[in-house]
């Protein structure tokens, strides 16, 4: 039987989405089974405080939606205690698991969105690669078999509507990215800045104009879920949702060549920021849609 949800204190004052992983770790217990474990983060913004985390691990024998109703209910407590409101929605990336995080979620009238925007948790996950794992007993050092072939998504030409009036590549200094949630701005996804960088670091990203659609064209890109953009051969993609991608533009060799050494660059100079910006027009003040998006390797 599952308990009634806990009451909501109204004086809370903090609220974000969480990043959500479901799944096995490198470590063998007692049994000779796989540890399972559950982990959240939430998602911080452009100038937020501390994130709230939650690990929880599970018998390998009560892997089921029940068990993660139970853990989430148990999180939203935690969560609660520490002045948080409940999650506005879940963001998951494994597909493996997706069926099973939206049933748990629809338990708890959460909404769930399948999405590989998860960076908090991935850093998070890479931290306790590193740093807590290998600590365990029953930790297995090394993959006990090859890794599976990443299996590639075919890229699918952007809708002819929400294409835009026009295109360009860019770059911005980071120091303005940290006062982005000054800006006036739609939709939108900031994230924090890593500390330590050069305010001067350009960062690359896209703009898309759209004097009659910039407001549409802006929610629809918000609920891509934007991960990423890259560039395969002379074609620009963006990575998005848990496994779509999307082709923006075709670039001539030489643009095609100078972004794609661009977003080398800030993977090993700024964390693989990159940004996408929606506007009317270039030289609007206005952003109706604003996202800072991260290439990093995912687990």
């Amino acid at each position: 039987m599952i308990a009634a949800d806990p009451p909501r204190n109204p004086t809370l004052d903090r609220q974000a989405d969480w990043e959500l992983d479901f799944y096995s770790r490198p470590i063998l217990e007692p049994d000779g089974k796989k540890r399972w474990e559950l982990l959240i983060s939430s998602t911080p913004e452009l100038g937020g405080g501390e994130a709230f985390r939650y690990a929880r691990r599970c018998p390998a024998g009560e892997v089921n939606s029940t068990w993660l109703t139970e853990a989430l209910r148990d999180a939203m407590t935690a969560a609660e205690a520490d002045g948080w409101r409940a999650p506005r929605r879940l963001r998951s990336w494994r597909s493996a698991m997706r069926t099973m995080v939206q049933r748990a979620a629809a338990a708890l009238d959460l909404e769930m969105v399948p999405s590989r925007r998860t960076y908090a948790l991935i850093d998070w996950m890479a931290e306790r690669d590193r740093e807590v794992y290998p600590k365990e007993e029953g930790y297995m050092a090394g993959p006990l078999a090859p890794p599976p072939v990443a299996v590639s998504t075919p890229a699918i030409p952007l809708p002819e509507a929400v294409r835009g009036d026009a295109l360009s590549w860019a770059n911005l200094p980071l120091g303005s990215l940290a006062e982005a949630k000054e800006w006036p701005l739609g939709f939108n996804g900031l994230l924090p800045i890593p500390e330590g960088l050069d305010p001067a670091q350009p960062i690359p990203g896209l703009r898309l104009f759209s004097s009659t659609r910039a407001l549409a064209l802006a929610g629809w890109l918000g609920g891509l879920e934007p991960v990423r953009l890259r560039i395969d051969g002379r074609q620009l993609i963006l990575d998005a949702g848990q496994d779509d991608s999307w082709l923006v533009t075709d670039l001539d060799p030489a643009s095609a060549e100078a972004a794609k050494q661009a977003l080398a660059e800030t993977r090993t100079t700024a964390s693989g920021l990159q940004f996408i910006a929606v506007q009317t027009t270039p030289d609007h003040p206005r952003f109706e849609g604003f996202w800072m998006l991260r290439d990093q390797p995912e687990p």
